[in-house]
């Protein structure tokens, strides 16, 4: 017997989910709509400003509520990008022991406070490929780390403006980062869409 995704619904051929979906097309269609909702009350929901492991969790948990029972989770399954190539992210049992350690690093780091442009761009970029690495969710890793980072930033003085690149730009530069050691692409690409506060 082949492996068997525990969050997978045969009968909708995607995610299993709160929203009644009833077709993969169907859930595309809702989850965003739903996600969108959550993220214009994710100020008001009074999630703590930690910059760790569980502030990350409660981003998550608040953005996907209502959308699958496990907003908010560690996911159980070992995951990858679905296109050709792909590496495995971090094994689900090795999760918990390198959040510690990432986000014990960016703590040790002042959660990249008083920096200057330049050296923001860069440890942002270290930090980010770390955390996407370990991808600690079954679906949403992008945006709950999205929001995670640009709270990380407003603290530090600094504006990320997601708006200004697309996801496959996202994607290859994360890649690039996690498969070929190599941070330029992110660090390009945060100097793009990064500005400093006023």
């Amino acid at each position: 017997m082949g492996f068997v995704d525990p969050y997978f619904d045969d009968k909708i051929g995607d995610l299993r989910n709160l929203l009644g979906a009833t077709s993969s097309e169907e859930l595309k269609a809702l989850e965003p709509q739903i996600v969108f909702a959550n993220e214009i009350e994710l100020e008001s929901a009074g999630i703590a400003r930690t910059s760790d492991f569980a502030e990350l969790l409660s981003i998550h948990g608040q953005l996907f509520k209502g959308v699958y029972d496990w907003a908010g989770k560690i996911r159980t399954v070992d995951i990858k990008k679905n296109a050709d190539g792909t590496e495995f992210f971090l094994p689900v049992s090795k999760i918990n022991t390198a959040a510690d350690y990432v986000f014990t690093e960016l703590a040790k780091e002042q959660h990249l406070k008083a920096l200057p442009i330049a050296e923001f761009v860069k440890r942002l970029a270290h930090h980010y490929d770390q955390l996407n690495y370990i991808h600690p969710f079954r679906e949403g890793n992008g945006r709950a780390q999205r929001v995670f980072w640009g709270r990380v930033a407003k603290d530090a003085g600094y504006l990320i403006n997601w708006d200004l690149i697309v996801g496959s730009e996202n994607d290859e530069a994360s890649r690039a980062a996690s498969e070929q050691m190599d941070v330029s692409k992110l660090k390009a690409m945060f100097a793009k869409i990064i500005r400093a506060v006023g």
